[in-house]
């Protein structure tokens, strides 16, 4: 089972152990979604496939699943990238929460810990952080960040700990670009990574013209355009799918580039236009 040649992004705010910068792939596996049943089968064939970069969380309740994965992959834990994240009812606990992660995942470490919401409305984000500040401190995360994080949440935690995320997960796709908050987080050094890159599937993107024109002039899906349009920026992603061939399909980005008239043409497609949860008001603790 040989990786899939797959570029990696300094997280600017990580550390090993030993002192080395923490790299994750650009493209992985998202399995938000993936019911517990279907989730060890489908890491599994992602890691045969060539996926070393598997995104999970306690919310998703199939970390245990993830973990067996891992364990009869019989992958060297150093060659894997692994996230989490912590969910809004564990704000004060980040410890037992972090330990109960570990524990489904059967690891000793994550790559990456995330906070998954700000969940405003109850003023819990930054004694979150600095649960998982500490996390970070015991060696237990190599690298600490948090999901769908708007630029006052940020600016909060980073002025009260003085800890700047290494990373931010939020929705970002052609429809839904984020420009503020991504120049704020590239200003400071927080890298971009989108969940729902393809926008979910519940709009007409893949036939606007931006898109059939690049997919048409390089021979490739819409879905691989849109990933590649992601990559170009600088963005990391790991859609979500749960069939082997689009596994493969969606790695196979790599080879082409496009111009920056095709770029433009898809820039041009924002609506700030949103399918998931507002971080200002998503609560489902």
């Amino acid at each position: 089972m040989s990786a899939l040649q797959i570029p990696n992004i300094t997280l600017k705010n990580g550390v090993r152990s030993g002192g080395d910068p923490v790299e994750i792939p650009q493209l992985g596996l998202g399995v938000f979604l993936v019911e517990p049943g279907e989730t060890e089968r489908i890491v599994s064939e992602a890691l045969e496939v060539g996926y070393r970069h598997i995104d999970t969380a306690a919310a998703y309740f199939n970390e245990a699943e993830v973990g067996r994965a891992i364990a009869s992959s019989g992958i060297p834990r150093d060659e894997l990238f692994i996230t989490t994240k912590l969910w809004n009812s564990d704000h004060e606990d980040v410890a037992g929460a972090f330990q109960r992660s570990l524990d489904a995942l059967g690891l000793d470490r994550v790559d990456l810990y995330l906070v998954h919401w700000p969940v405003p409305m109850h003023g819990t984000a930054l004694a979150a952080w600095r649960g998982v500040a500490e996390t970070a401190e015991s060696g237990r995360a190599s690298a600490i960040g948090v999901s769908n994080f708007e630029i006052e949440h940020l600016q909060q935690i980073i002025d009260e700990t003085g800890v700047v995320p290494a990373a931010n997960q939020i929705e970002l796709h052609p429809l839904h670009q984020r420009r503020e908050l991504r120049a704020f987080c590239a200003e400071h050094g927080i890298a971009i990574e989108a969940w729902g890159p393809l926008a979910q599937g519940k709009s007409d993107l893949f036939e606007r013209s931006a898109i059939l024109d690049a997919a048409s002039a390089h021979g490739k899906s819409g879905a691989q355009v849109v990933l590649r349009w992601h990559v170009q920026r600088g963005t990391i992603v790991f859609p979500k799918t749960m069939r082997r061939e689009r596994m493969i399909e969606n790695a196979d980005i790599f080879d082409f580039e496009l111009s920056e008239a095709e770029m433009a043409a898809i820039d041009a497609l924002d609506e700030q236009r949103n399918f998931g949860p507002d971080p200002y008001t998503f609560d489902n603790r």
